[in-house]
């Protein structure tokens, strides 16, 4: 049976907030058949949603972005965990999907996924078995990055034992960042370390997290670096036959790693690997402002005259009016992130009213609780219990985290399809 064709079959898996009464043994597939709009109040609230016309936008955007620098996309899946729109981004030209654990990576094979890249440590007895049964799949392609000499010999150790070799990549650090060597002298040590296990162990290449630094001169720096470092492992015959990775890039600062190794040539088939997990959602938060830097100095984004769209909602229901100037809504810190900025009303909508219409500017979400959002609301405001609104957010992965099913909706607000998370 073909991965398509497991998709279609496939049922929910569990049955969480936010779908109402999805019927017991209904293929996901079919969910555009059930007749659900969200309007009609065919589905109980809060509940996540997707705009499909805006996904689409955004595949499309990225597609062309990558194509353009002539780079390889493997966006970052912890960002949705959801297999459904790995596959989306597959099908739109992903070169592979990054991850984070290996528990994530076993979720994303089980859903068809045969190229993985962990942008991580993998640290553990039982996180190395999980790959190394994955690996017995000759189809499956899996490197994960390294920096200390210890976690290299308990690798080495392990996959020489299972009979296998794993694929390596050297990530490099910053002073005061997360994990990665700070130097050349710990990184010899790292190389070191892998050739003491040549059966089990192939080094394929460079991984950074630019992420980590906040200034554009700094983080372009530290590009230049990953780029020499490159270079002079190459120059040293560090590397495995075939093709090497270097990689980088998360949501914020991809176009400046695109900029600086696009035109890097060190000789043999390089490959350059962007991670963006964010530009799928998008967001009205963290990631609309690095856009807007994006389209202000980028000249491809420029060239394509479009900007990624926010495709993100969580609506719910106006719950009390207790006093002047203050609604709550039952919306609150298990349904949608607010690390980087609280919800903000976007849409409006009474029960048998034509349309949605765009909230007063007035409305602002001032505080929440686990269940509870407190909205500022201006004197003699047109606000019912019952009325529905739908809130834009700020970082997308801590609100698909939160969500074990989101619907995508049409235009018109019709439910077309429903995609499950494997957090």
């Amino acid at each position: 049976m073909s991965i398509e064709n497991n998709f279609q079959k496939a049922t929910l898996s569990r049955y969480g907030k936010g779908l109402g009464d999805f019927p017991a043994g209904q293929a996901v597939s079919t969910a555009n058949t059930l007749g659900w709009n969200v309007l009609k109040e065919d589905l109980s609230l809060p509940l996540a949603v997707l705009s499909g016309q805006r996904i689409e936008h955004n595949l499309n955007w990225m597609k062309q972005f990558i194509e353009t620098y002539k780079v390889k996309l493997a966006p970052h899946g912890k960002t949705t965990m959801s297999p459904a729109l790995f596959q989306k981004q597959l099908a739109h030209g992903a070169w592979g999907i990054t991850l984070a654990t290996a528990p994530q990576t076993q979720a994303a094979y089980h859903h068809g996924v045969r190229r993985v890249l962990l942008a991580n440590q993998l640290v553990g007895r039982g996180n190395m078995a999980i790959i190394a049964r994955l690996q017995q799949d000759p189809s499956f392609d899996f490197a994960c990055i390294v920096d200390s000499p210890a976690n290299v010999d308990q690798l080495g150790q392990f996959f020489a034992d299972a009979g296998q070799k794993l694929k390596v990549l050297i990530e490099l650090g910053v002073p005061g960042g997360r994990t990665g060597v700070r130097n050349e002298a710990e990184e010899d040590a790292v190389l070191a370390a892998i050739a003491r296990w040549p059966q089990s162990l192939a080094l394929v290449g460079i991984e950074l997290y630019e992420g980590v630094l906040k200034e554009e001169a700094d983080i372009r720096a530290f590009l230049q670096r990953g780029a020499a470092q490159m270079k002079r492992l190459h120059a040293e015959g560090r590397f495995a036959p075939g093709t090497i990775i270097l990689t980088g890039a998360g949501s914020a600062w991809f176009d400046v790693v695109a900029e600086e190794w696009t035109q890097l040539d060190i000789g043999r088939p390089l490959d350059v690997v962007l991670r963006p997990g964010c530009y799928l959602t998008h967001d009205v938060g963290i990631y609309k402002s690095a856009e807007t830097r994006i389209q202000a100095n980028n000249p491809v984004a420029r060239s394509m005259h479009a900007s990624l769209l926010p495709a993100l909602q969580v609506w719910a229901y106006v719950q009390s009016l207790p006093e002047p100037g203050l609604a709550i809504i039952a919306l609150g810190k298990r349904d949608a992130a607010f690390d980087a900025g609280l919800p903000i009303p976007a849409l409006h909508f009474r029960p048998g009213d034509a349309a949605p219409k765009a909230a007063p500017d007035a409305w602002k979400v001032t505080a929440m609780m686990d269940q509870h959002a407190f909205m500022q609301i201006d004197a003699g405001a047109d606000i019912q219990i019952g009325d529905m609104i739908a809130f834009d957010i700020s970082h997308p992965c801590l609100t698909f985290d939160k969500w074990r099913q989101l619907a995508i909706l049409d235009e018109a607000f019709n439910v077309t399809e429903i995609v499950e998370t494997f957090f």
